[in-house]
């Protein structure tokens, strides 16, 4: 019972409406976890056990794959040489440095044209299908190491930031052709509470038999204000070319990031590095 009203509280916080708990139900624990998600950006001194992060890998790697195709891999950076040199491309995130324990999840198009080649079967299906399925495989791997190890006391950061310098980060890593970095995850012990993010109202992304818009400007605006009174940002985006907004919101905070052309490469990388995006 217990667990359902942290459930009820939680999701009150993060989606601004009551969800309903239905009743009957048990085992809440992980479903508390996964409501309850924060983001964790400070760690403390305690060190991770190698043989936990294969543990979590584990776990991730038992999760939901497409057709049981498994194109997904799973690089732990423990060099501290490596891990500095891929810290240092990111120096507006210094929780990358310091997090007891570093890995990027990588969206794989290789095997399958190998196994292909191995079992001397021909390859048709060298086309858009093939990444992404792969980066599919890769995103689920990803929320599942997340719920591991939230479980169990840990705290985590995704870093899609390493896809802006996908190209260097994949040579320092020994990525072959058709291997590509999705994501990294920064893991810990964490140092502090972790605080709720307020998400846009399942009145907007929750949908019934047919996809709607009805109401987007209000409950967008409905969310700014939430988003704004719970969890303001600290500084604006740009002051100095769009002002100071007197409310800033998500939606000015995301339409002001997205203004800017953002890894306007990453397309040719990815063709570069072997797939065929047609």
């Amino acid at each position: 019972m217990e667990n359902a009203k942290v459930i009820a509280y939680t999701l009150r916080e993060r989606f601004g409406e009551d969800v309903t708990m239905p009743s009957g139900i048990n085992n809440l624990s992980q479903l508390e976890g996964i409501a309850s998600h924060c983001v964790c950006r400070k760690y403390s001194d305690r060190s991770i056990d190698f043989a936990l992060i294969r543990l979590l890998c584990a776990c991730a790697l038992s999760a939901p794959s497409k057709s049981d195709l498994q194109q997904r891999d799973i690089l732990i950076v423990s060099r501290a040489s490596l891990r500095k040199r891929i810290a240092d491309l990111m120096p507006d995130m210094p929780w990358v440095a310091e997090a007891p324990a570093f890995l990027v999840f990588c969206a794989n198009g290789r095997r399958l044209p190998q196994i292909a080649k191995l079992r001397d079967k021909p390859f048709p299906n060298d086309h858009l299908d093939l990444f992404f399925n792969a980066v599919g495989d890769a995103a689920i791997a990803l929320a599942t190491f997340l719920c591991a190890a939230e479980e169990i006391g840990l705290g985590c950061c995704p870093i899609s930031e390493i896809r802006n310098h996908a190209s260097l980060i994949s040579l320092w890593l020994g990525l072959p052709e058709r291997v590509i970095p999705f994501s990294a995850v920064c893991l810990g012990w964490p140092a502090k509470e972790g605080k709720i993010t307020p998400r846009l109202p399942l009145s907007l992304t929750v949908h019934e038999n047919q996809y709607s818009e009805v109401g987007f400007e209000q409950r967008i605006g409905e969310y700014d204000h939430r988003r704004e009174s719970q969890c303001p940002y600290l500084k604006q985006r740009e002051p100095d070319r769009w002002g100071n907004a007197t409310h800033y919101g998500w939606s000015e905070d995301k339409a002001r990031q997205y203004a800017e052309p953002l890894r306007t490469n990453f397309g040719t990388f990815v063709r570069k590095s072997g797939f065929s995006l047609e």
